[in-house]
């Protein structure tokens, strides 16, 4: 489990494709503290640390990516250089500073428009027909593994207000129109919309 709160920007510094896709990942993280196995949170998909250690670039880590998640996310379109949103696993005791997020991506949604509001910038994201009914105005999302508010919606459009920290803190300051991204929806959304299905 994760909070959606990014804890640093990784870089895909190799990828192969052999069976699976195998991707080397840079990251800000001691590798020493990474144990194989261990989950961590890749631009919102929960990915399984198959290897890591330390170069001259600094730490890395190495996951899998299986043909099921590259056809439901975002990261068939990596390559190398490609900067990503990181999460460590939840633990017990840390701090919950987003909202529950699973790593287990819904759908992808597309940025549609991009507004400067201040400092801050106003995204428009289209969601896939069949998750639109799941997010509503002030309910969370996790968009690239982000914990985000929800500002408006208007049928599958929705809005969500960028600060300057998010932009500065994850990818998000990278941004641009017809970017498709991971989109994750609300547990309590999801269980919400299912108990509705059955009045009683």
């Amino acid at each position: 489990m994760f909070t959606g709160i990014i804890t640093d920007i990784g870089t895909v510094r190799a990828l192969e494709k052999r069976g699976d896709l195998a991707a080397r990942i840079g990251c800000g993280y001691a590798p020493e503290t990474i144990e194989i196995g261990a989950s961590i949170a890749c631009d919102g998909v929960c990915l399984t640390v198959t290897d890591r250690g330390r170069d001259a670039q600094g730490g890395w880590f190495a996951v899998s990516i299986s043909a099921e998640t590259l056809s439901k996310t975002n990261l068939g379109g990596w390559a190398e250089g490609t900067r990503i949103n990181l999460e460590r696993a939840l633990k017990v005791g840390d701090e919950l500073g987003g909202h529950i997020v699973s790593g287990h991506v819904d759908g992808l949604a597309e940025i549609v428009a991009m507004a400067d509001e201040g400092d801050s910038t106003r995204i428009t994201f289209r969601a896939p027909d069949a998750l639109a009914r799941f997010i509503a105005p002030k309910g969370s999302v996790a968009l690239n593994g982000t914990s985000l508010t929800v500002n408006e919606v208007e049928g599958a459009g929705f809005g969500v207000n960028f600060i300057p920290h998010t932009k500065e803190a994850t990818t998000w300051g990278l941004a641009q129109v017809g970017d498709r991204v991971n989109l994750e929806i609300d547990t309590l959304a999801r269980y919400v919309a299912r108990l509705n299905e059955f009045p009683g």
